[in-house]
């Protein structure tokens, strides 16, 4: 249930926003692989949420490219 909510939420995000978005969690994702390696974080699936979440938008962002 809670993919059909960020499935929403993406849809509703303008271009601009969907582009910061997925700049704002590659960014993301690269500070909690840099820390894990350094000193184990206490969540490391924390990891892969991140890596799905911005799949999902990467995947709306194509969609809108396709004119889907």
């Amino acid at each position: 249930m809670a993919k059909a909510k960020n499935t929403e939420d993406y849809r509703s995000l303008s271009d601009e926003a969907l582009v910061d978005r997925i700049n704002a969690e590659v960014d993301r994702l690269n500070k909690m692989k840099f820390s894990h390696a350094v000193n184990p974080i206490e969540n490391p699936m924390a990891i892969r949420g991140v890596r799905r979440e911005i799949s999902q938008l990467k995947t709306e962002q194509r969609k809108r490219q396709l004119g889907n």
